[in-house]
């Protein structure tokens, strides 16, 4: 049985690693962006608010899990594509396992997130970033922002089955940016005001910012925040990832 999902899933990420052959353009637009972001707020933008030490120490882990909530629109019109023009009715009546289509898509998006982590690395070292925890640290650090991705990947699926059609996926992907903005990503909880900051400190992604920063032995780094890094996506994932299997298993009325 496991072979069988396995297997069934697999040839649905090829097939998702084929459209990135045919529109290249989606991908390098999807890794670019965290960037763009990058350059703006280290060079144009400026900030530091709240920070102790290098900022540029401080934003990189924050971009890093920034770029982790964003770029879920490329997924998200893949699944609404397939549901639109009947893809998905038609999986749906093959001896295939239920959800492989979902396990594919996001597998291949987890192989695009991780290339964005190290493009995005490569450019912080060029700015003068450097990761002081060593190679354990920095595994574990990828790991949590994988993690993070797989969370956040999983509930754009769910919305994006909701949605039903592409054109809905812009309305949806605004849901994204205060996630990713109300965070302390760019500056310090303890530079804003206290409700803000307050929202900002439980924020997810604020989490798994604060447990990186750590693990790479950055300012801004908690070692109390792993443990919030590993248990927040796992209960999203807890939550969202059958939601959304079931909602892509049950016939469309």
């Amino acid at each position: 049985m496991t072979a069988y999902v396995l297997g069934d899933s697999w040839a649905m990420t090829r097939r998702e690693l084929a459209r990135w052959a045919r529109q290249p353009a989606t991908v390098v637009v999807n890794v670019a962006f965290p960037v763009m972001l990058l350059l703006m707020f280290g060079y144009l933008v400026g900030g530091g608010r709240g920070v102790e030490g290098a900022y540029v120490d401080y934003l990189v882990p924050g971009m890093l899990a920034l770029t982790m909530a964003f770029g879920l629109e490329g997924t998200m019109i893949a699944v609404t594509q397939d549901l639109d023009k009947g893809v998905i009715d038609r999986f749906r009546s093959l001896p295939m396992a239920g959800g492989a289509v979902l396990v594919g898509r996001s597998a291949a998006d987890m192989l695009q997130s991780a290339l964005s982590l190290v493009l995005l690395g490569g450019v912080g070292y060029v700015l003068g970033w450097r990761p002081h925890g060593g190679p354990r640290s920095l595994l574990a650090a990828a790991a949590l922002l994988l993690l993070f991705r797989f969370a956040m990947l999983w509930i754009g699926i769910h919305l994006a089955l909701v949605a039903g059609k592409p054109e809905m996926v812009q309305a949806v992907q605004i849901l994204v940016w205060p996630v990713g903005f109300l965070s302390n990503a760019f500056a310090g909880p303890d530079s804003m005001p206290d409700w803000l900051g307050t929202f900002v400190q439980w924020n997810p992604l604020s989490h798994t910012a604060t447990a990186v920063r750590d693990l790479f032995g950055g300012p801004g780094g908690e070692p109390g925040h792993v443990w919030a890094a590993v248990l927040w996506p796992l209960a999203l994932l807890a939550v969202f990832l059958p939601l959304a299997v079931t909602r892509f298993t049950r016939p469309r009325d």
